[in-house]
């Protein structure tokens, strides 16, 4: 059954982890179909705020590169991640 994964990056401090991140989503591009990245705006204009949050949606198929994935993702201090799935509608 084909299904949808879809994939929540929280960076918890973007300064630090932000490169490793990106790092990796470059390593797993190939499986990577829809890539959103949201951050938290700070309290004043003057800077961003530390924290940020990807969304990643993967091509079907790939369920053991996402895993890979959420695995090295997961490594990283500051970094949760959730994922979702979603099975095909008969």
């Amino acid at each position: 059954m084909l299904s949808t994964v879809i994939m929540g990056i929280k960076i918890g401090n973007r300064d630090d982890d932000a490169l490793n991140v990106q790092k990796l989503l470059t390593e797993y591009g190939c499986i990577i179909k829809t890539r959103i990245g949201l951050h938290e705006a700070a309290d004043s204009c003057k800077s961003c705020s530390s924290r940020g949050l990807i969304l990643l949606e993967f091509v079907e198929k790939s369920a053991d590169k996402v895993s890979e994935l959420e695995k090295k993702l997961s490594e990283i201090d500051s970094v949760v991640v959730k994922k979702m799935e979603f099975g095909s509608i008969s």
